[in-house]
Order: structure tokens, then C-alpha cells, then sequence
């Protein structure tokens, strides 16, 4: 029954996150896509109101006119949406997702003895370190350097050496699918506590000023900026990250942490092709090609350089039968997979159960090799060979 409800947890909080994920990222991407596509204002009465930007669009049948105002309006309006619960849900559920996937089975998901074997409350307690500590460096160096003189470049390379040490030591202490997800739920953290540290309470500031009739320090609306800035770079390095779980050859390479910063390096730099092509069509800037240039590269240099190498087939006998997978599951799967725990409701204790799963059991444990997670019960390349040889040749009940 456990197993059972962790998979409907497991289930609602992936579909919630997702959903309020595209949300968050879809009002981050367009308001980047608005301050680079703004032009001057032409209207002389939007000039005197403080307005410095504008942008005509046409969607959904409907044209649209937003406009930017250089700090305030000279008004508040009596309706003002805040755009804050996209973050702050995306984080919430995020964390429950990674609480009942990794954090409540730390044995299974978050420890390979291979890599480092320690107990689970210790695994649990440097997992959620991660996100504390990234967070809090990552802060004291936006808040050193961000306001200086050239800082925001001081502070993006800084930045991406803290980011490349985290993924570094996540891959030296964790499971690597583990590692690749903590990296980017660390980022997802900083991007989260962005919005509630700095981004909403500076717009609370200027609201206030507003309502009171003070001045308007701009510095709340500049601090604002800088950290939404970060947050789109950080964005593509998160998706990755999140979705690595799916390709074991990427977290299971032997320099996995190499993988994991080429990924999220290439992906920022793509990002950065995005953000600045808006402004070359406005002739701001150059055009922004090599960015998307230079992502492009990493990626196709990955491809190159994790090409699996060439290995000799295992011999295996023209015939297998089930009494032989059966005897590899029970050593190898029913661990997990049998009547006291059929994770992902999935048993492989009886043979008409392997036969149904047959499909599964070659696609994760001979194609994937993603099974037995983090190979934690040993199992060999023969009994894979042995395995993928028994589905091929029909998957036979026949013992």
C-alpha cells in the first residue's frame, strides 16, 4: 500500500509541477522577450507619463499594447497582478517531488555504494545542504559585486565556478541521477529564493513609496533586474537537469560531472542567443549567432566524446529460458520488485509476472541499463546479455 500511494504522490506532484513550472517559465521568457523588444514611445502623452518603452503585438485576434514605465507610473492602479505563486508553487511542489522520490527511499535513489557509501540520514542531510549553501554563496556574491562597476560579469563567472565545484562534488557523493537532479534543484532553489528574497520585496518597496507618495529608489527595480536576469540563464541548465534522469548514458559516464557542466554551460548559452536576438532585430546589438554557435559546439563535441566504445558481444546460448531470468531476477530484481515491494507496481517473483513485463524488464535492465538502480545488487554482463537473449528470442515461458 506504501509503494501504491508514493506512486499517486509521485504522479500528482510530477503533473503539478510541471504545469505551474510552464507557467513560471512561460511569464519569465515572455517579459525577457518584452524588455529586449520595447521601442521608445512615439506618443507624446506616454512620453510625459515616464513611459519608457512600448510594444505592439497581435495575437489570438486581439492587439496588444504594453508598455514599460521608466520606474513608476505617476498612478497606481487599483489592480495590480503579481507574478510570484509560479515560483513559489514550482519550488513547493518540486520539493515534495523530491522529498517522496529520493529523500524517502535514500537507500534506493540517493546513495550508490559505488560512489559513497554513508548513511542515509547523512545522505539526506548533505542533499539538502546543497540547497542551503548554493544559495547563500551564490547571494553573497550578487550582493559583493552585483552594484560595482562591471560586476555582473565579476559576478557570472563566479557564479558559473560555484556551479561547476557543486556539480563536481554532487557527482563525488551521490548516485548520478541523483547528483544531476540535486544540481538542479539547487539552481531551481536560487531561481525560487530570487523571487522571494529580492525580486518581490523590492516591487513591495516600490509599491509602497508609491501609495505613500515618496520618491522611488530605482535601486529596488535594478536589484530586481539583475536577479531575473540570472534566473532566465539559470532556466535551460534546470530543464536539463530535471529531465536527466530519463538518459542513464549522460548521469552514468565515468566523467559524469564533466557532462552534467557542458549541458548546462551549452544550454545558458543558447538562452543567451534567445535573449539578444530581440535586440539585433532592433539593431542593438550584434547578431547574436555565436552564442547559439558555441552551445551548439559543446553539445556536438559531447556527442563525439561520449560515443560508446566498441565492446565484444557476451556469448550467451542460442536459447534461454525462463528458469534462467527467473533465477536473475530473484537475485537481482525481486528485491524490489516482489510481493513484500512491487515498486512501480511491477513483481518479477513468479514467471507469468516477468512475462508481462517482459518489454520493461529488457528496456530498462539490457537497452537503458537503468536497472538495477545504481547497479546496487551486482548484476553482471552476462546475465544482461542473458536476459536481452531470452526477450529477443521471444521471451518464452519454456523453461
Amino acid at each position: 500500500m506504501e509503494t501504491y500511494l508514493l506512486d499517486w504522490a509521485n504522479l500528482l506532484l510530477r503533473w503539478l509541477h510541471v504545469i505551474v513550472a510552464i507557467a513560471w517559465i512561460g511569464s519569465s521568457f515572455y517579459f525577457v522577450f518584452l524588455d529586449s523588444s520595447l521601442t521608445p514611445p512615439q506618443d507624446e502623452a506616454l512620453k510625459k507619463d515616464g513611459v519608457s518603452g512600448e510594444l505592439w503585438a497581435v495575437h489570438g485576434g486581439g492587439f496588444y499594447h504594453p508598455v514599460k514605465y521608466n520606474v513608476a507610473p505617476p498612478k497606481l492602479p487599483d489592480h495590480l497582478h503579481w507574478f510570484y505563486w509560479e515560483s513559489y508553487s514550482t519550488w513547493l511542489s518540486g520539493f515534495a517531488l523530491f522529498l517522496v522520490s529520493y529523500l524517502w527511499s535514500p537507500s534506493v535513489y540517493l546513495i550508490d555504494p559505488n560512489v559513497m557509501d554513508w548513511p542515509p540520514a547523512a545522505a539526506i542531510t548533505a542533499a539538502l545542504a546543497f540547497l542551503v549553501v548554493f544559495w547563500f554563496l551564490y547571494d553573497a556574491i550578487c550582493r559583493t559585486l552585483g552594484q560595482r562597476p562591471g560586476g555582473d560579469a565579476q559576478v557570472g563567472l563566479l557564479v558559473l565556478l560555484l556551479v561547476c565545484v557543486a556539480s563536481y562534488a554532487a557527482t563525488q557523493l551521490f548516485a548520478g541521477r541523483a547528483a544531476f537532479l540535486l544540481v538542479g534543484a539547487m539552481l531551481a532553489t536560487a531561481m525560487s529564493a530570487n523571487v522571494f528574497f529580492w525580486i518581490i520585496p523590492g516591487q513591495r518597496k516600490v509599491v509602497a513609496a508609491l501609495k505613500a507618495g515618496q520618491p522611488v529608489d530605482p535601486l529596488h527595480g535594478q536589484r530586481g533586474k539583475q536577479r531575473s536576469m540570472h534566473n532566465t540563464y539559470f532556466t535551460l541548465p534546470v530543464l536539463f537537469a530535471m529531465l536527466s534522469n530519463h538518459y542513464s548514458f549522460a548521469y552514468s559516464h565515468a566523467y559524469n560531472w564533466v557532462v552534467l557542466i557542458a549541458i548546462m554551460f551549452a544550454g545558458a548559452a543558447i538562452r543567451q542567443f534567445f535573449v539578444m536576438r530581440h535586440g539585433y532585430k532592433l539593431g542593438r546589438n550584434a547578431h547574436p549567432w555565436p552564442y547559439a554557435a558555441v552551445g551548439v559546439g559543446v553539445l556536438l563535441a559531447l556527442i563525439v566524446w561520449m560515443k560508446p566504445a566498441t565492446v565484444e558481444p557476451v556469448p550467451v546460448p542460442a536459447q534461454v529460458g525462463m528458469a534462467q531470468v527467473q533465477h536473475i531476477m530473484e537475485q537481482r530484481c525481486v528485491m524490489c520488485h516482489g510481493e513484500a515491494l512491487a515498486s512501480k507496481n511491477v513483481r518479477l517473483d513468479t514467471p507469468l509476472a516477468i512475462r508481462q513485463h517482459a518489454q520493461t524488464v529488457y528496456q530498462q535492465t539490457v537497452v537503458t541499463r537503468q536497472m538495477p538502480l545504481n547497479n546496487a545488487t551486482g548484476i553482471t554482463e552476462e546475465e544482461r546479455a542473458l536476459v536481452g537473449q531470452w526477450f529477443r528470442s521471444g521471451a518464452s515461458l519454456e523453461p
